[in-house]
């Protein structure tokens, strides 16, 4: 883990890598090819996310540029994720990071990847090495993470790694998540507290 500034700028675990999500470490293009409506299995990719598939390059570059603005104004700490597994060391696996409210003391975690990448356990992976920038580095007290109720296979992943680090789901929370459309929808949310972390790790 790189110790630069607010957030690392790299986090290294076991099967992955994780850079500051920006135009340097992903270019536009190279976001555009697996994020736009034409990529392999977009629908179920963005099914139950909040954006839409990237219509153009320059969607992918606006999208990267407020990605820095966020991290350059501690509001978010966004990463590309890559693989460092033998049949798909650095490939785009996807992207994750944490947004931060520091009124709260709390993170929210959010990540998508790729279809390719579903089952590895990269999304718990990933959850716990964030999970330890924000107890660790930002002295927060709380990670939360959410999903469509109707998700079921991120209710898997989120129900193994929050379990893994201590943490409970919280309830049902109604009409919680907007999407672009105006559609509004559900979702369960899961906590886990500095506390339970500390106690699962140490």
């Amino acid at each position: 883990m790189s110790d630069d500034g607010l957030f690392p700028e790299r986090i290294e675990t076991e099967r992955l890598r994780l850079e500051r999500l920006c135009r340097e470490n992903l270019p536009p293009l190279e976001l555009y090819e697996h994020a736009n409506a034409d990529a392999p299995s977009i629908d179920e990719v963005t099914r139950y996310v909040t954006w839409d598939p990237h219509r153009t390059p320059k969607e992918s570059r606006d999208f990267l540029v407020r990605m820095e603005e966020a991290w350059d104004d501690g509001e978010a700490a966004a990463y590309v994720i890559r693989s460092k597994e033998d049949d798909a060391a650095g490939e785009f696996v996807g992207t994750g990071g944490l947004t931060l409210d520091w009124d709260r003391r709390s993170a929210e975690l959010g990540v998508w990847l790729r279809k390719e990448f579903w089952g590895r356990g990269y999304s718990g992976e990933r959850a716990g090495a964030l999970m330890e920038v924000a107890f660790d580095r930002l002295d927060l007290e709380l990670v939360a993470v959410s999903h469509h109720v109707e998700n079921r296979k991120s209710r898997r992943a989120i129900e193994r790694y929050v379990e893994a680090h201590g943490g409970r789901l919280d309830g049902t929370f109604r009409n919680f998540l907007a999407f672009a459309d105006g559609e509004v929808a559900d979702v369960d949310r899961y906590t886990v507290t500095r506390e339970q972390w500390r106690e699962k790790t140490r």
